[in-house]
């Protein structure tokens, strides 16, 4: 039976072994990304995930550590991701636009797909606040709520590798238009106000519309606003027809078409 101090030294000289492996796996993640940037290949590619978990499982088949394993192996996913959003991405992404246009579900697929940390600045005032949207519109008015959203914005100035998914009016003010250029590029979603009443018209959370849930109220609403959001857009994507994947992949493209080199800092 091997001494404890031996048994230490080995699991020292594996931890390091696994230090220098972990790094080359790292540079690897980098360089597939500027190959695809480079041949315009897709940088979001599910299936070649779901290739390498089915392989992953079949090597671990089997192993007396395979529940743990795996999940040392997610870990490294999720690293690994991270490694390609900084590949790609130097800024945060502000996602703007009309509510329905598909925020919050293009938000939810970056972070899986990127691991980056996602923010909802109309949860940060719902917690904040400690009451719902409509509750506070109710209470204090849509000001108050205004001031709130841009006290959210402010609190972001600071961060990077965020996704931050706007309230529909929160570009409405110039100076939250001003504070999220200085992390983020901003990026407008845009739908119909068929496609958007289609996604709404359930929905009891938009005070917005509360008495007017037609088409003509929101067409008319979307071109009071159109202007500040295209004047706040660094670029913009139609969300009509389109799945989430593709949606994100166009914007990554956009983004790094924009910022070229500047992007992968």
């Amino acid at each position: 039976m091997r001494e404890i101090a031996e048994i230490r030294e080995d699991i020292a000289a594996c931890d390091e072994e696994l230090a220098r492996l972990l790094a080359r796996r790292m540079d690897g993640i980098g360089e597939i990304i500027g190959y695809k940037k480079r041949h315009g290949l897709p940088i979001l590619q599910p299936e070649q995930e779901a290739r390498q978990q089915k392989l992953l499982e079949g090597i671990l088949e089997g192993n007396p550590y395979e529940e743990e394993l795996l999940e040392v192996f997610a870990c490294i996913l999720r690293m690994s991701k991270k490694v390609q959003a900084k590949a790609l991405f130097a800024q945060n992404i502000a996602l703007i636009g009309f509510m329905g246009a598909g925020k919050s579900t293009v938000s939810h697929c970056l972070k899986d797909m990127l691991s980056m940390e996602e923010v909802e600045t109309d949860a940060m005032v719902v917690e904040a606040e400690g009451m719902a949207i409509t509750d506070i519109f109710a209470k204090y008015g849509e000001p108050y709520f205004r001031n709130c959203e841009s006290n959210a914005i402010i609190e972001l100035q600071n961060r990077r590798q965020v996704i931050i998914s706007c309230g529909g009016g929160a570009v409405m003010r110039d100076e939250n238009v001003e504070n999220l250029k200085k992390s983020s590029r901003i990026v407008l979603l845009t739908a119909t106000p068929e496609t958007t009443l289609e996604r709404v018209k359930d929905s009891d959370e938009r005070p917005i519309l509360n008495g007017h849930m037609n088409v003509e109220y929101i067409s008319e609403l979307m071109e009071k606003r159109r202007k500040k959001y295209e004047e706040a857009a660094d670029i913009v994507i139609a969300t009509d027809g389109k799945s989430v994947i593709g949606i994100c992949e166009e914007l990554i493209r956009k983004l790094n078409g924009m910022d070229g080199d500047k992007g992968c800092q």
